[in-house]
C-alpha cells in the first residue's frame, strides 16, 4: 500500500536581516526596561514594584491602625498577583520602603530587623513584618473612587492602578534613582512642606520661574542629613536643567575635653554612604600615614550616629583635619540631579524643576475631576432612589395593595407612579422596619443635603479656578500632616554657604620626613629616607640592577614635589610621597608618569615655584622657563620645548639664584651667562639676558653647528668663573675672553685641560 504524502508545512519561516532583527528586539526589551521598571512615574514617583507593592499591602488591608503580616505574605501576593518576578528583588524594594536612612517619608513600617546604616542586610522576609505608613496612605487616597485608571494584571485575573492619585508629591519627597537602558534618572529627596509651598505659589503664579521656586523649596533634605554645601546659583542652574550635582558634607562638632584636649563628633553622614565602609576607608587612610595629625577613629554610634575623631595633639586645627577628610573620602560626596522620568504620556524625557511640579499639579486636576464625577455619579443614584422613597411614603397603602395583589408588582408600581427601573426595585427590596414616619424625615433631609453637594460637584466641573482651589486646599493638607511643623517632615539637611578654598598645608596631608631621591641611567626611581649627602655624587650605598647605573640624585622632604624634564621637552611631577622606598631598585619611573617609551629622564630636581630653567634642544635651540609654568597635575606632564623631527630635549639647566631656597642664600652674584658646548666639542659664552624667557616653544638659537648637536649647557656668573667636572675633580676658569660671544655663534674649542666627558657641566 501506497504511503500517504506528508502534509505540507504551512511557511512560518520569515526572512529579515539580522540587524533588523536585532533591533526589534533589543527597542522591545529597552522600552520594557524603561517604562516597566527602571524610570519613576512623574505623577507619583513610583516604579512599577513601588505601586504593586503598595496596592498588595492595601488589598491586605495592612493600613497603619491595623497589624502587622509577615513580609513573605506580601512578597507572596505581589509575585503571585501583580509583579511576576524574583521575590528577592521584590523583598528588596519593600525593605528599602522600610528603612528611615534610605527613604526621606517610609511607605511602609517594618517590625523587626530591616537592616542598618552599616550596610548590614535585613533579616530574612519569614522574620520580618509590616504594614503601611500614613504617608503610604495618602497617596493611594482616592483609588476606590475611580481617581486613576487600572489596568488588567499579567494574568488578566486582577487589575492593578496604572498610577496612584498621590495626595503628597512623592517623586520630590523621596527622590528616585534607576538605570534604563540608554538612560538613567537620579533624583534627591526634598521636604515636603517646601514643596508644597512651592506647589501653591505656582497655583498662584503659573509662569512663576524656575529661580522663584528654589526660593521655596532650597535644595534636596536627605534622611541622613548633613550639610548641603552649595551655592545658590549652582542649585538654580541644575533645578533648570534638570541635570546638575549638589555637595553634601558630614554634620560634626567639636567636643571639649579636660586640659585643651578635644574630639571632633561626626553626628551626621551624606546620603547613602555606609558608615562602616567610611570609616575603614580613613582607617586605610591612617595606615597609610594620609592623615598624620589624625591618632585614632571610634565608632560610637547607638540608633544615633556617633563617630569621634581623635587627634594627634590639641595644636590640630580642627577645621584643616576636616578638609582633608573631606577631600579624602566620602564624609563629602556629591550627589547627582537626573531628573529623567515618565511622563503622563508614559514618554521619558529630562525636566526641570518647574515641569515636574506643573506634571503634579496637572495630575491632581485629573484625580480632582474624576473622583468629582465618580461622587456625582453616586449622589445621582442616591438622589434617584430617595426620590422613589418618598414617593412610596405619600403612596404607601396602595404601593402595599399592589405589593400585596399584583403576581409582578414591579411593572404596576412603575406605570402608575412613574418610577424608574432603579426606584422601583429600591421600593420592592426597603425593609418594613423603614415605613415608620421619622424615616421619611430623615430621606428628605439627606435628599436636601445630597442636592446641594450635587449643585457643588458641579459647579467644581465647569470652573477651573474653583477646581484650582481645591487642589491648593488638598495641597496644605498635605503640608498640615507631612510639613515642616510635624516630626517626620522637619528638615534634616543644613544649608550653608559654599567652602571659600581651605588651603591645607601639604604637610598636614603627608608626614614630612627628609627622603634622598635616586634616578638611574634606566629611569628607576626610589627614595631613601635621611638625607645622604654621599649619594649626590653617585656614591654611598645606592645599588642598582646589573647594566644600570647612577644617574642622579638629590635631597627632599617627602612632602616635596619631584619635578623631572625629558627628552620629548615634557616636564613631568611625582609627589615625594608617591615614591617607591627602601634600600631595593625602586620601581621604573614609567609607572609614575606617562613617559614614551622612546624619552628619557635628563634631569631631576625638587620642585621650587619661584626656580627657572635653561631649556635646550639637541639643535641648540632654547629658552628660559619658569618653574610654576611646566608644573604638571597629571601624569602626562606639560610640554615645554617643542620638537621637530629627530630633534630632542638635551639639557636642562636650573638658573642659580632663582629658586627662593636656602641653598640660594649661599649663590655668590647672580647668573648673568650661559655656557653651551657642542657634541663637536666648541665652547661658547654669551649674556643671559639674550635668552627670551617663555612657557613653551622652541625657542631661539642658542649655538650653530655644522655637525652633530648640543652636548651640554650651564648657567653662572662670568666673573665667579665657569666650572666643569673633570672625572672626580672640578676646575674652575675665569680667564674665559676668548670664547665670549653673541647668542647663536659656533664657539671654539675650549681651553686646555677642559673635561671630554659627553656632559661636562651636569651636577654643578
Amino acid at each position: 500500500m501506497a504511503k500517504a504524502p506528508a502534509p505540507k508545512r504551512p511557511d512560518i519561516i520569515r526572512e529579515t536581516p539580522l540587524a533588523e532583527a536585532l533591533g526589534e528586539r533589543y527597542l522591545a526589551y529597552a522600552l520594557s526596561t524603561i517604562v516597566s521598571r527602571s524610570l519613576p512615574d512623574v505623577r507619583d514617583g513610583l516604579k512599577p514594584v513601588h505601586r504593586r507593592l503598595l496596592y498588595a499591602m492595601r488589598q491586605l488591608k495592612l493600613d497603619p491602625a491595623s497589624g502587622f503580616k509577615k513580609c513573605a505574605r506580601v512578597v507572596g501576593d505581589v509575585i503571585g498577583k501583580y509583579h511576576p518576578h524574583g521575590d528577592t528583588s521584590v523583598y528588596d524594594a519593600l525593605v528599602r520602603l522600610a528603612q528611615e536612612f534610605a527613604v526621606r517619608y517610609p511607605l511602609v513600617e517594618g517590625q523587626g530587623n530591616f537592616g542598618n546604616i552599616d550596610g548590614d542586610n535585613a533579616a530574612a522576609m519569614r522574620y520580618t513584618e509590616a504594614r503601611l505608613t500614613a504617608y503610604a496612605q495618602a497617596l493611594m487616597d482616592g483609588l476606590d473612587e475611580d481617581a486613576v485608571d487600572l489596568r488588567p494584571t499579567y494574568d488578566g485575573e486582577e487589575s492593578e492602578p496604572v498610577v496612584m492619585p498621590a495626595a503628597v508629591p512623592n517623586l520630590l519627597a523621596n527622590g528616585s534613582s534607576g538605570i534604563a537602558v540608554g538612560m538613567a534618572t537620579n533624583i534627591p529627596p526634598h521636604n515636603v512642606g517646601e514643596i508644597c509651598d512651592a506647589l501653591l505659589h505656582l497655583i498662584k503664579t503659573p509662569k512663576a520661574q524656575v529661580g522663584t521656586l528654589v526660593d521655596f523649596m532650597p535644595g534636596p533634605d536627605f534622611p541622613t542629613g548633613g550639610v548641603l554645601v552649595e551655592s545658590r546659583e549652582t542649585i538654580v542652574e541644575a533645578y533648570k536643567t534638570g541635570r546638575g550635582s549638589f555637595r553634601v558634607r558630614a554634620k560634626w562638632r567639636e567636643e571639649k575635653l579636660e586640659r585643651g584636649q578635644y574630639n571632633i563628633v561626626i553626628t551626621e553622614i551624606p546620603y547613602q554612604v555606609q558608615k562602616a565602609k567610611l570609616i575603614e576607608r580613613v582607617a586605610a587612610l591612617m595606615d597609610e600615614k594620609k592623615l598624620p595629625f589624625l591618632a585614632d577613629i571610634r565608632d560610637e554610634s547607638t540608633e544615633e550616629v556617633r563617630v569621634v575623631l581623635e587627634p594627634k595633639s590639641r595644636t590640630v586645627d580642627a577645621t584643616q583635619l576636616m578638609e582633608q577628610l573631606f577631600r579624602q573620602t566620602d564624609l563629602e560626596i556629591r550627589f547627582g540631579l537626573n531628573m529623567n522620568v515618565l511622563g503622563a504620556d508614559s514618554v521619558p524625557r529630562v525636566m526641570d524643576l518647574r515641569e515636574v511640579l506643573q506634571a503634579y499639579l496637572d495630575h491632581r486636576q485629573v484625580v480632582l475631576v474624576r473622583r468629582a464625577e465618580h461622587r456625582l455619579a453616586q449622589i445621582s443614584h442616591r438622589l434617584e432612589m430617595l426620590e422613589g422613597y418618598l414617593i412610596a411614603y405619600l403612596n404607601l397603602d396602595t404601593v402595599i395593595k399592589i405589593i400585596r395583589t399584583e403576581d409582578e408588582p414591579k411593572p404596576k408600581l412603575m406605570k402608575r407612579f412613574d418610577l424608574t427601573d432603579v426606584q422601583a426595585e429600591g421600593i420592592l427590596n426597603m425593609r418594613l422596619r423603614s415605613l415608620r414616619k421619622l424615616e421619611e424625615f430623615e430621606i428628605k433631609t439627606e435628599h436636601k443635603a445630597l442636592s446641594e453637594e450635587k449643585k457643588e460637584l458641579n459647579a467644581l466641573l465647569k470652573s477651573d479656578d474653583k477646581q484650582w482651589k481645591a487642589i491648593a486646599d488638598q495641597v496644605r493638607e498635605a503640608k498640615e500632616k507631612f510639613g515642616q511643623k510635624t516630626p517626620l517632615g522637619k528638615r534634616r539637611t543644613e544649608l550653608a554657604e559654599a567652602p571659600t578654598a581651605v588651603i591645607v598645608p601639604i604637610e598636614a596631608l603627608v608626614e614630612k620626613e627628609p627622603v634622598t631621591v635616586i634616578l638611574s641611567a634606566k629611569g628607576w626611581i626610589r627614595a631613601m629616607k635621611g638625607h645622604k649627602e654621599d649619594i649626590l655624587s653617585g656614591g654611598g650605598d645606592s645599588k642598582f640592577k646589573e647594566g644600570d647605573a647612577f644617574q642622579a640624585a638629590v635631597l627632599a622632604q617627602s612632602t616635596d614635589k619631584i619635578l623631572l624634564f625629558a627628552s620629548d621637552g615634557r616636564f613631568y611631577t611625582v609627589a615625594g610621597d608617591r615614591l617607591p622606598q627602601g634600600r631595593g631598585f625602586g620601581e621604573p619611573i614609567r609607572l609614575l608618569v606617562d613617559l614614551p617609551n622612546d624619552a628619557d629622564i635628563v634631569g631631576m630636581w625638587v620642585y621650587a615655584r619661584e626656580q627657572k630653567f635653561l631649556v635646550v634642544s639637541s639643535i641648540g635651540r632654547g629658552f628660559i622657563v619658569p618653574a610654576e609654568q611646566v608644573f604638571a597635575q597629571t601624569k602626562n606632564g606639560k610640554q615645554c620645548l617643542n620638537l621637530a623631527d629627530g630633534e630632542k630635549g638635551r639639557v636642562c639647566a636650573p638658573i642659580p639664584g632663582t629658586s627662593g631656597t636656602a641653598a640660594d642664600l649661599l649663590v655668590g652674584k647672580p647668573a648673568d651667562s650661559v655656557a653651551i658646548i657642542g657634541d663637536n666639542r666648541k665652547l661658547l659664552i654669551f649674556p643671559l639676558k639674550e635668552v627670551p624667557e617663555m612657557a613653551r616653544g622652541r625657542g631661539v638659537i642658542l649655538q650653530r653647528y655644522k655637525d652633530g648637536g648640543t652636548a651640554d649647557a650651564k648657567v653662572f656668573n662670568l666673573k665667579e668663573g665657569l666650572t666643569w667636572k673633570t672625572g672626580d675633580r672640578e676646575r674652575t676658569d675665569t680667564d674665559l675672553k676668548e670664547w665670549v660671544g653673541e647668542r647663536a655663534q659656533a664657539g671654539r674649542l675650549p681651553p686646555k685641560g677642559f673635561s671630554r666627558d659627553d656632559r661636562p657641566f651636569s651636577g654643578n
